[in-house]
């Protein structure tokens, strides 16, 4: 039997696309009975992910499979009275309730912290926004490559000198936020136990991009020489740029950052002889011609494939790596053997192997992974649940309530 660490959990994940469903989709894969509220017509947007042109198309629904996976559906015209009315009943027996509706969607249909409360102290009211609960951002609109990538400064600060700032992959910033927020709802979740008191928590796509670039960031806000920063990074250190061997993979150096390592690497390359250049002769002097001494090392390693290289520093015992191709994750053992992507355990999910989020807990069992639900899959049982009569949930139909 599978110990499941929220089984009995209510959450309402009431929220579209990526980030805050992708928490949802955690709780579920720990035990929680998630109810993914969808509207009529397309739901949600997560569903057409797959099949646009920034990502690879598979033909089947891949990214709905990876973020929306062991939920249950439930469709709601929240506009309607009767709608609502039904949302109202799932608040009121909930633990968790998930949204990241813009405000102003939020307090024009009730769906506010201080509209839900009443209804339900003890809940865990989980928000994510855009950039933040507060200040003159608070209603912006903004998806992960908005507010986590570019406004947050990632964007300028991740791309090769003198270039334009470069474009994030789908995702990037919604998946690591929705760890974050699944850390801030298990958190409350502690609290309440402790204090058998419910509350909101919540965090944003600005923070979260801002938190990735702490390690720049914080030097800022520390007075650090921006400027100067930025000067010295024009030309990167020798270790610190990839190398392409004669086979087109790319050979990455950057944990190389003594003299015993790089005096290895040179040893590996049978360049010991370049230290005897002035250009390169002390630290120092190094620092100043990166650029050649770089240049130098690109000519040696542009001679051999990376498998040759990879064995020479294996030997040496240098921390050398090369990067990966997304296509080469599919067959990666240490990625497999880790449980990164499993092979869903039930037939009714086509897809060979599905990412996992990288909350690992030993002593905790994952749930099979299960289909993400069709459109409205399970309205009728949820309904039932709540106590609606065959003849009531008819009249939600009829009203296009449900």
């Amino acid at each position: 039997m599978q110990n499941s660490l929220f089984k009995g959990l209510k959450v309402i994940d009431c929220a579209t696309v990526i980030a805050a469903p992708a928490a949802a989709m955690i709780l579920a894969d720990f035990g929680a009975d998630v109810i993914k509220i969808e509207q009529h017509g397309d739901g949600d947007m997560l569903r057409m992910l797959s099949h646009i042109p920034t990502t690879p198309e598979a033909g089947n629904e891949w990214f709905w499979q990876m973020d929306g996976r062991n939920k249950r559906g439930l469709c709601l015209d929240l506009k309607s009275t009767e709608g609502l009315e039904v949302l109202h009943k799932l608040v009121a027996e909930c633990d968790v309730f998930i949204t990241n509706h813009p405000s102003e969607v939020r307090e024009s249909i009730g769906l506010t912290y201080n509209d839900l409360k009443p209804k339900n102290p003890n809940m865990i009211y989980a928000s994510l926004t855009a950039y933040g609960e507060r200040g003159p951002e608070r209603n912006r609109k903004g998806f992960d490559q908005l507010a986590y990538w570019a406004r947050s400064g990632l964007m300028d600060l991740m791309r090769a000198p003198n270039t334009p700032p470069t474009q994030g992959l789908p995702g990037m910033g919604d998946h690591p936020t929705a760890v974050a927020l699944y850390a801030a709802i298990v958190t409350g979740l502690l609290n309440r136990e402790k204090t058998g008191k419910g509350g909101m928590v919540h965090t944003s796509l600005l923070a979260n991009g801002l938190w990735s670039a702490s390690g720049i960031a914080q030097g800022a806000m520390a007075g650090g020489d921006m400027a100067q920063y930025r000067s010295d990074n024009l030309v990167n250190g020798a270790m610190m740029r990839p190398y392409q061997a004669d086979d087109g993979r790319w050979l990455q150096f950057n944990m190389v950052r003594n003299e015993e390592l790089l005096s290895l690497v040179l040893a590996g390359l049978d360049a010991i002889h370049l230290l005897a250049d002035p250009r390169f002769g002390d630290p120092e002097e190094m620092w100043v011609n990166r650029q050649a001494f770089g240049d130098e090392i690109q000519a040696i390693i542009g001679t051999q494939s990376s498998d040759h290289w990879l064995a020479v520093f294996a030997a040496f015992e240098v921390p050398v790596n090369r990067i990966a191709t997304i296509e080469e994750t599919p067959f990666d053992k240490q990625i497999l053997e880790n449980s990164m992507a499993v092979k869903p355990a039930l037939d009714n999910v086509e897809i060979p192997l599905i990412i996992n989020h990288p909350i690992r807990v030993d002593s905790i069992t994952q749930a099979d992974m299960k289909r993400a639900p069709n459109l409205g899959e399970h309205s009728e049982d949820i309904l039932r649940e709540l106590g609606y009569s065959e003849e009531e949930i008819k009249d939600l139909h009829e009203s296009g309530a449900v």
